[in-house]
């Protein structure tokens, strides 16, 4: 995306098919991202979605981001460059979330929780990061399954091909309290 890096750099296109999959979008949901990042999730969803809310604490992330969107000429998300805990202090309701950040996540869960009707979706590449979320959203009786996915792409390689290893990413998928 333009030649710009970041952290954790953008969602992997395997990942992101099945993460968005899990998330089961309606073209009549607005729909909120946690860690947008380079905002590639964000326009995969907006393509079905109502609207999207995608936050990220990283200005860099936001602006890289927000020039994507222009510059594909999609309208139907706002971008946020804030810190999730208190972006969730609004009364606004989704339909789905995707969180592809997972800082503060027994924090953020428990709002969270509150305020999407449907379906949540975590990527988590961190072991430590796959246990936080499942025993947080089991206390709040939400843990639906963890999906391990692990992407190997081709290379040449004396005439032949090989295949290199992506790190596995693991999908965390929850109900939201709303559809209790």
């Amino acid at each position: 995306m333009n030649g710009t890096k970041l952290a954790g750099g953008p969602t992997q296109d395997e990942i992101m098919v099945i993460s968005l999959f899990k998330l089961g979008l309606l073209n009549t949901d607005t729909v909120l991202e946690i860690g947008c990042g380079t905002g590639k999730v964000s326009l995969a969803m907006a393509k079905t979605v109502k609207k999207v809310c995608s936050l990220d604490k990283r200005s860099d992330a936001v602006t890289l981001a927000t020039k994507t969107a222009r510059n594909a000429g999609v309208h139907n998300i706002e971008f946020f460059c804030t810190d999730a805990v208190g972006f969730l202090k609004n009364d606004q309701v989704y339909d789905c979330a995707f969180l592809g950040g997972t800082q503060n996540l027994a924090e953020i869960l428990p709002v969270l929780a509150k305020k999407v009707k449907r379906t949540i979706v975590i990527n988590a590449v961190m072991v430590s990061t796959l246990e936080r979320a499942v025993t947080a959203l089991k206390e709040l009786g939400l843990f639906t399954e963890v999906v391990q996915v692990q992407v190997s792409r081709s290379h040449d390689i004396a005439k032949s091909i090989m295949f290199k290893p992506i790190d596995p990413v693991y999908i965390i998928v929850a109900r939201g309290a709303a559809c209790s």
